[in-house]
C-alpha cells in the first residue's frame, strides 16, 4: 500500500510509520515541519498536501492538539482551538481526501485515552476525543466506493515518559503495539472502529 502518515514526526506517528515501513509497504510522512508539510487547521495545506502525494491507499492521522487547563480556567477559545485542531482537522483530511484515496483504502484518525478515562485538566482533550471518535462511527456508514474509516484511541506512550506524570496508573502503550494497531485498521477489513490501548 501507498500510505500516507500525517504527524508522522510525533512519537504516535513515528510508531505508526514504523510499523508500515517493517511491513513493506511505501510510507509518505507529512508534517507541520517536514518534506511534505501540511497544517489541519488550513484547508488549502490540506489540498496542496494531498495534491503533492498523489494516489493513495491509506490516510493515516497521528496529530491534532488540545488545550490542557483545569475546567475553572478553559475559555469558550480554548474549546474551540481543541475543536479546530484535533476534531476538524481531522474531519477535513476525510472530507478533501476522498477523491486522493483508492478505492476500497482507508482513513484512520488518532483519538486517545481521554474519550473514556478523564484526568485533571483533560475536559477540552476528552470533549475533542469523544466528538472524533463518534464521527467516524457515523461517517463510516456513509462513505462511498468501499472507503472505510477507523480511530486509534491510545493511552500514553511508554517512551514518552515527560507525559507519564498526567497518567498516574495507566497502562502503558509500546511504540511497536501501537504501530501494528494502525497497520491493522489501514490492512484490515473493518469500518467505524475504534480501536483502544491503554
Amino acid at each position: 500500500m501507498r500510505v500516507l502518515v500525517i504527524g508522522a514526526g510525533g512519537h504516535v506517528g513515528k510508531a505508526a510509520a514504523a510499523a508500515f515501513a517493517a511491513q513493506g509497504h511505501e510510507v509518505i510522512e507529512a508534517s507541520r515541519s517536514g518534506e511534505l508539510p501540511v497544517d489541519l487547521r488550513d484547508e488549502a495545506s490540506i489540498a496542496e498536501m494531498y495534491r503533492r502525494s498523489g494516489k493513495v491507499d491509506a490516510v493515516v492521522s497521528c496529530t491534532g492538539s488540545v488545550p490542557f487547563k483545569p475546567l475553572s480556567e478553559l475559555k469558550a477559545g480554548d474549546y474551540r482551538a481543541g475543536f479546530e485542531d484535533k476534531v476538524l482537522g481531522q474531519v477535513n483530511l476525510l472530507r478533501l481526501g476522498l477523491d486522493h484515496v483508492s478505492d476500497g483504502g482507508s482513513f484512520t484518525f488518532t483519538t486517545g485515552v481521554l474519550a473514556r478515562e478523564p484526568i485533571p485538566t483533560g475536559a477540552a482533550a476528552s470533549l475533542a476525543n469523544g466528538a472524533l471518535e463518534a464521527f467516524v462511527m457515523a461517517a463510516a456508514a456513509e462513505l462511498p466506493r468501499g472507503l472505510r474509516i477507523n480511530a486509534v484511541s491510545p493511552g500514553v506512550l511508554e517512551d514518552a515518559p515527560g507525559y507519564h506524570p498526567f497518567f498516574p496508573g495507566f497502562e502503558q502503550v509500546p511504540s511497536d503495539a501501537l504501530g501494528r494497531v494502525y497497520v491493522k485498521s489501514a490492512a484490515g477489513i473493518q469500518t467505524g472502529r475504534i480501536f483502544a490501548l491503554g
